[in-house]
């Protein structure tokens, strides 16, 4: 799969004919007859093929009169996976989007971001989505809208304020237009079962990802460093809590073997469409598996790994800088060490809050709680001392940002002129922080090891040439090479 192929009209033809699940979120179908987008794996009979016509995203099926499908629900697909596997201006755009900075800053507030005028963003989103970054907001805070339409009993006018909208009308003419349904039908037609009734501030909901998806290794890998108080493994269950711009929140994800449940606490619902898109960066939902496995499947050394459990994801963070501080507690320790450094950084500095649940008592300390504390208090060697001090300083200034906008390149420059700051910190922030999917950690013990029993080359080096082969999805290679041995982070808790 590739960018732009929504213009491939044979291959787009093909893959709703045959209703193929992997291409949901890569394009969408919009039937010419009855003025109907859909995902490409829609279950009713396909359309005549002159009778189709193809768009890059939702909000381009919506801005040229398409309403979306009720047996398929397109807006509920995967998310494209070119959104976090790209670092050009257009994925670095959409990956703000996702993250609801149109609705708190506006465009100018996007552009800023990422230091482009307006009129270059819009330019660039129109070219490749059919829309500009006004409709794809709209898109998004209209499935926002639904789910909160049919899975809460929230009144219409606080729902419409939670999804963003400036004014009732707005929501009503926006939920109408693209749903062909008003606010009141939806609720009625919404499966009862949904319902959280009762329990206010509390969402469930289904994440969906492309199949196959393992959660051997990123519930395994979630689970074995969570850092108490902040993260637990409960019932069969990862929790945690989250920061989010206008509260926070606790969200336990349980994996299925269709799609991931996901139970959502918030202290304000406008931070819906942050905390789902950050659970979904964090579990690496987006992804497409089967481009990714074919690739590494056609390394003879790697093939039997994939064969065995396919669909091996990058496990990540729902906060880029807490994971560059954790990775530096890391450094040179084991990952029981590391646990026991951040859970006496968060019982001093993290800030509490109540857990209905019990077993989650805080929000990881913010950068500018951590750049106040005193180093001297810090229990890890002076050298070690300095690469935290100077990490957190700045990041609470501002002057080095990890967050989803960043530039790839220039954060892994800016990151290795710290002090202490070297390839394999780097790399591991970029892989799990940044969601650079070709990171690499040639220097990792644990790589060198698998390299070694799998007739690998094991030096940096050698082993970083022989891994060419590998781009750009070497961070997936990684995960393969880790599941070889034996340690927590491979498995899911019993």
């Amino acid at each position: 799969m590739q960018k732009g192929m929504h213009t491939d009209t044979e291959r787009c033809v093909r893959a709703v004919q045959s209703k193929d699940a992997r291409f949901d979120g890569w394009f969408f179908t919009a039937v010419l007859t009855t003025r109907i987008y859909c995902r490409p794996s829609c279950p009713v009979v396909p359309p005549k093929a002159e009778n189709m016509t193809f768009f890059p995203s939702a909000a381009a099926c919506q801005q040229a009169g398409f309403r979306a499908c009720k047996r398929c629900r397109p807006d509920t697909s995967p998310g494209s996976p070119e959104w976090n596997q790209r670092a050009d201006l257009v994925a670095r755009a959409m990956r703000l989007i996702a993250d609801g900075i149109v609705d708190r800053e506006g465009v100018p507030g996007l552009a800023s971001r990422l230091g482009y005028s307006t009129r270059q963003i819009e330019r660039q989103l129109l070219a490749e989505l059919g829309a500009g970054p006004l409709a794809l907001a709209r898109a998004q805070r209209a499935q926002t809208a639904r789910l909160l339409i049919e899975t809460t009993p929230l009144p219409m006018a606080e729902i419409a304020f939670a999804a963003g909208f400036s004014s009732i009308r707005t929501f009503n003419d926006t939920v109408r237009e693209v749903f062909a349904l008003s606010p009141s039908e939806l609720r009625t037609r919404a499966p009862k079962k949904g319902a959280t009734a009762g329990t206010p501030g509390v969402l469930t909901l289904r994440l969906p990802f492309r199949a196959p998806l393992n959660p051997d290794n990123l519930f395994g890998h979630l689970a074995a460093t969570a850092v108490p108080g902040v993260e637990e493994w409960r019932d069969g269950a990862y929790r945690r809590t989250l920061r989010l711009p206008y509260g926070h929140g606790i969200v336990t994800l349980t994996p299925n073997p269709d799609h991931i449940a996901c139970r959502l606490t918030l202290g304000d619902l406008r931070d819906l469409t942050v905390a789902i898109s950050r659970c979904r960066r964090m579990l690496d939902l987006d992804a497409d598996p089967v481009a990714i496995d074919d690739q590494l499947r056609a390394d003879p050394v790697l093939a039997p790994l994939v064969d065995k459990a396919p669909g091996r994801r990058v496990p990540r963070t729902v906060d880029e800088a807490e994971f560059a501080v954790r990775a530096v507690l890391g450094q040179q320790v084991s990952t029981a060490a590391a646990r026991t450094h951040a859970a006496r950084l968060v019982t001093a500095h993290g800030e509490p809050l109540d857990d209905p649940e019990g077993g989650l008592t805080h929000l990881f300390p913010s950068p500018q709680a951590l750049a106040a504390l005193d180093p001297e208090s810090l229990a890890m060697p002076r050298t070690r001392r300095a690469t935290f001090t100077t990490l957190v300083a700045q990041l609470a200034d501002g002057s080095l940002n990890l967050g989803v906008e960043g530039d790839w390149a220039e954060t892994r420059a800016r990151l290795l002129a710290l002090p202490g700051f070297g390839p394999w910190t780097v790399d591991v922030i970029a892989m799990r922080a940044l969601g650079d999917p070709d990171a690499f950690l040639p220097t990792d013990l644990g790589i060198r090891k698998a390299a070694q029993e799998l007739g690998l080359p094991s030096t940096p080096a050698a082993l970083t040439a022989r891994a060419a082969a590998w781009r750009p999805w070497r961070a997936y290679a990684v995960q393969y090479l880790w599941a070889t041995d034996s340690h927590p982070i491979n498995f899911l808790p019993v």
